[in-house]
């Protein structure tokens, strides 16, 4: 093996370890850049990108999400955009969404606690959410907003 593909091989590690400079999903996963319109509110505890199988229909499926909370990753609040990579199982994701967490967040009142404030869009209809399919690479480039001034 040559010094030159050892070398590379060892910044490949390193930034694979690390997240390098920009975030990039374990294999599998889903990662992007999300983009923030306006200023965050100062009741804000947190926001975080979270992806569900199905879109939640009921107050129990919305705690149906990927990764789960021992792996969520919260979303930098100071600036225009984010990057994001979360790390999920392979398979078809309806619903990949930027949830606003506020200050004093409980299980018991999360109905008023939590909000959806953005969402990945069907780049072919952005009036519809868009489906991430994750194989066994990363899905790359889901981005908000895509469209129409869309940002969270």
């Amino acid at each position: 093996m040559s010094r030159r593909v050892a070398r590379a091989g060892l910044v490949a590690a390193a930034l694979a370890c690390n997240g390098g400079l920009q975030p990039t999903p374990a294999a599998p996963g889903i990662g992007g850049v999300v983009t923030y319109r306006g200023a965050v509110p100062d009741s804000t505890l947190a926001v975080y990108v979270v992806a569900y199988r199905t879109f939640p229909h009921s107050r129990d499926s919305l705690f149906t999400f990927q990764p789960p909370v021992q792996s969520l990753q919260q979303l930098p609040l100071g600036g225009v955009t984010a990057p994001y990579s979360i790390p999920v199982e392979s398979g078809r994701y309806e619903w990949v969404v930027a949830v606003w967490v506020k200050q004093g967040f409980t299980l018991s009142n999360a109905d008023s606690t939590l909000r959806e404030t953005g969402y990945y869009r069907d780049p072919a209809d952005t009036s519809q959410p868009g489906v991430v399919d994750v194989l066994t690479q990363p899905a790359t480039s889901i981005d908000w907003p895509r469209r129409h001034g869309e940002a969270i």
